[in-house]
């Protein structure tokens, strides 16, 4: 049994969720571990963010989002709308803020990401994706996307990958 754990780096673009498409990412580390049956782990521990598979859907609006996913945005925002403003949800309490400033946050506006804690709740952070002759069985049209859901800021983010089989 093969277990390879591997991690990279993405940037996230802040005013918007960020959508990053990882699929190539994934898949050389999938070629790189040598497993030919087993399943990929795709995770974030980031409690913002979400993993999932989707279809590319190619046309892009003019902030770079694919059609598909700003109907994602588009309902997200309907469902669970941006926060903007302090108390608009119940968190961030105060202390929850305290605890923000206590760890360095830049400010106790950086706790105003309710919205994305939310959301990434709905999509969960991570997905499993079969293995079958060393290439995942994303089916035709399937892409792994990593979500940034925290509009806050700009900030790194890290893909988590872990590939288990023979």
């Amino acid at each position: 049994m093969i277990f390879i754990r591997e991690k990279f780096e993405i940037q996230s673009e802040g005013q918007h969720p960020t959508f990053h498409n990882i699929t190539e990412q994934v898949k050389d580390i999938v070629e790189k571990s040598g497993v030919k049956n087993g399943m990929v782990t795709v995770y974030s521990h980031h409690t913002t963010c979400s993993v999932m598979v989707q279809e590319c859907s190619h046309d892009r609006t003019y902030f770079g989002l694919e059609y598909l996913q700003q109907d994602l945005c588009n309902i997200m925002e309907k469902l669970v709308p941006t926060c903007r403003v302090e108390n608009q949800y119940l968190h961030p309490g105060p202390k929850h803020v305290e605890f923000g400033d206590s760890v360095g946050e830049p400010g106790p506006w950086t706790s105003l990401n309710t919205d994305a804690h939310l959301r990434s709740c709905f999509f969960g952070r991570s997905e499993s994706i079969a293995i079958e002759e060393g290439k995942m069985d994303l089916g035709e049209f399937g892409y792994t996307y990593f979500i940034d859901w925290d509009q806050v800021r700009a900030r790194k983010r890290i893909v988590q990958v872990m590939v288990m089989g023979e």
